[in-house]
């Protein structure tokens, strides 16, 4: 939101913006497309954590001075609605401001009563739910209450504790027609239950786990790997973070879910199986969101010489992410606007685990084919063609 509130302002270029600057055919991207402009977006949401959001970005020091000063105006009138949380899926972030639902279907008809009334306050064209909350255990996929919109609407009413609190807000955001991205590891609309409630309602589903940093390079080194012939021996990567993310993470039910979509990319992409694959994350206060991925990737060439390269990537984690979901937004209201319902696989480009519409086919995850997926699709729409 600061981000935003700053190019209103003019005081930053739009760097690190995936999709500023592009043009389809000389047509720039916004006139060719009718995609919402970054100046058009109204955002609003829900946080345990009630401070106002100048408050927010203070404590969390991803802002320098200058510009925490030239938008606290605009983010200090800004408070995040009520939360539904649950300790039991994310112990480690915890904070008052819960919503005073304590059933399932009581949370889910409050998070849609927030959307609606946001929708018709602000006279919004089109609305998008982008989950950026802390990482959640996995319930059971499996779980009956999981396997179709019936079961889950029934296991609603029941208060059955298989359905996540990311679920909860899959769900009304589907309710409400509202397009859905899933930008953490968490399960949320990636079941059969939420992905066949959204091919009825015609909302757009987009995730899961924004591809911001390490993956990212994995997903661009693994196809020059393969491209060159080069046997990936072996592939070492930590990160140490020290945010709320990286608390979250500290909780080993919570780091398990982040594993499973970061460890799946480079045997998909390298066509096979890499034994000696290893992805640790640590929890490191000092750094706070001053992230660090460190990856020792070993080579096998011509005449079975073995070789090394080392990766040492000192990002910042929400300077990464916050980008990515603003672009989500936009993309998900232009599928929206397109009538185009339903998992949307051209956004595969932006995350660790992209979706597919049957939940089983393999996701393209070479960086350089899924960019190319979605430009094909940004001009597949576009005036004139």
């Amino acid at each position: 939101m600061a981000g935003l509130e700053l190019l209103r302002q003019g005081a930053v270029a739009p760097d690190g913006l995936p999709l500023a600057g592009v043009d389809l055919d000389g047509v720039p991207l916004e006139e060719a497309t009718g995609i919402a402009g970054y100046a058009d977006l109204v955002i609003a949401g829900w946080d345990l954590d009630g401070s106002d959001l100048y408050k927010a970005a203070e404590q969390h020091g991803v802002l320098d001075h200058r510009q925490l000063t030239l938008v606290e105006p605009a983010l200090s009138v800004l408070t995040p609605w009520p939360a539904a949380g649950d300790a039991d899926f994310c112990r480690n972030v915890s904070g008052g401001n819960v919503l005073l639902a304590e059933t399932r279907r009581a949370q889910a008809d409050a998070v849609r009563a927030d959307l609606m009334r946001f929708r018709t306050e602000q006279s919004l064209d089109g609305l998008v739910l982008v989950n950026l909350a802390s990482t959640e255990r996995w319930p059971d996929p499996a779980a009956p209450a999981l396997q179709s919109t019936e079961a889950f609407e029934a296991a609603l009413d029941a208060d059955d504790r298989s359905i996540t609190p990311a679920m909860v807000y899959a769900y009304a955001a589907i309710c409400e027609g509202v397009g859905y991205v899933n930008f953490t590891p968490s399960l949320a609309a990636d079941v059969p239950a939420l992905v066949q409630l959204a091919e009825q309602r015609g909302v757009p589903l987009a995730g899961k786990d924004g591809k911001t940093g390490q993956t990212m390079m994995k997903t661009v080194l693994a196809p020059a790997f393969r491209s060159r012939a080069l046997t990936v021996e072996g592939w070492y990567s930590t990160n140490i973070l020290g945010n709320r993310d990286g608390l979250a993470l500290d909780d080993p039910d919570s780091l398990n879910s982040k594993l499973q979509t970061k460890g799946k990319v480079l045997d998909s992409i390298l066509g096979y199986t890499v034994e000696d694959h290893v992805v640790r994350i640590d929890y490191y206060r000092p750094r706070g969101d001053q992230k660090e991925a460190w990856d020792a990737i070993d080579l096998v060439g011509f005449l079975g010489q073995r070789m090394q390269i080392k990766v040492d990537f000192q990002c910042r984690d929400s300077i990464l992410a916050a980008p990515l979901a603003i672009e989500l937004a936009r993309l998900a209201d232009l599928a929206q606007q397109r009538g185009e319902g339903g998992v949307q696989e051209q956004l595969g480009w932006f995350f660790k685990a992209p979706m597919t519409p049957d939940g089983t086919s393999t996701p393209e995850h070479a960086f350089h084919r899924q960019e190319q997926v979605l430009l094909d699709w940004l001009g597949a729409g576009a005036t004139g063609r």
